[in-house]
Formats: structure tokens, sequence, C-alpha cells
């Protein structure tokens, strides 16, 4: 495990808001793409399959096509990608039953733990929760 100090865990929501054509999430949208001009970032293949699967979603008022999607995954591999692991697994069991929380979500603080993030930026787990050193925040607040 590579330890970093500065370096954030950002979640799906994340990549789906830089994207938003919505009036609605304007704000939401420029904060994403402000934290997606930083170095200081990190990923999962996790991430990157949900953010495909929602950003292509056809019920998605601004949908993106199929090479849309490739190519921004492309962009976004330019960050530190953890891959999904046995181990990344195994960890994620553990935390969902110790803390109550979806494997999903489980797996997402596993992935950002085996990186050496301390922070997840998300905005659906619960803002300030620590998961054993693994802090949320959510950087639309």
């Amino acid at each position: 495990m590579r330890r970093f100090t500065t370096v954030r865990f950002a979640d799906t929501n994340i990549l789906l808001y830089a994207i938003s054509r919505d009036t609605g999430e304007r704000d939401k949208a420029r904060r994403a793409n402000e934290i997606l001009a930083g170095r200081d970032l990190a990923l999962s293949v996790q991430v990157l399959q949900e953010f495909y699967v929602q950003a292509t979603r056809q019920s998605r008022a601004d949908a993106i096509t199929h090479d849309q999607a490739v190519r921004l995954i492309q962009t976004f591999r330019r960050f530190e990608v953890q891959d999904i692991t046995t181990g990344i697994m195994t960890a994620a069991l553990t935390t969902r039953e110790r803390f109550q929380i979806s494997y999903w979500d489980a797996a997402i603080i596993e992935a950002a733990r085996n990186l050496g993030c301390d922070v997840v930026w998300s905005e659906n787990l619960g803002d300030g929760q620590d998961f054993a050193g693994v802090r949320v925040e959510n950087p639309f607040r």
C-alpha cells in the first residue's frame, strides 16, 4: 500500500456532476470540474464502471454516448486508479458488516484505504463519517 497524505478519493458523483448539463446542478458541476482539474485525486475501477453505466443511461436527461464516455474514462485514468482485487473485496465485506453500509460503499472505502487516501469525496456517504481512518467529506456542502 502506498501512503499519500494529500490525495483524496473521488466517488462516482464527482465525475457525473462534472458532465452534467442540468442548470439546477450548475454549482455542483463547477465544483466537480475544479476537483478534476487538480492532480491530488484517486479513483477506482468501480467508480469508472459506475460512471460509464450512469452517464450513458438512456433515461438520463443529459446522457452521453458510449464513445464520449470511453474518451472521458481514458482522461480520468490520469489519476491513480485502484483495481478491484480479492483483497479489496474481502476488506469491503468486513467493512460492510462493521459499519452496516452497502457492499458498494464499503468497496469505495476500501479502495481509498488501499491507495492510502484518508478522505473520500462523496455526496452519497455521510459527510464527516469516519470509517476506521477513512473520512468522508461532501465537497458540495
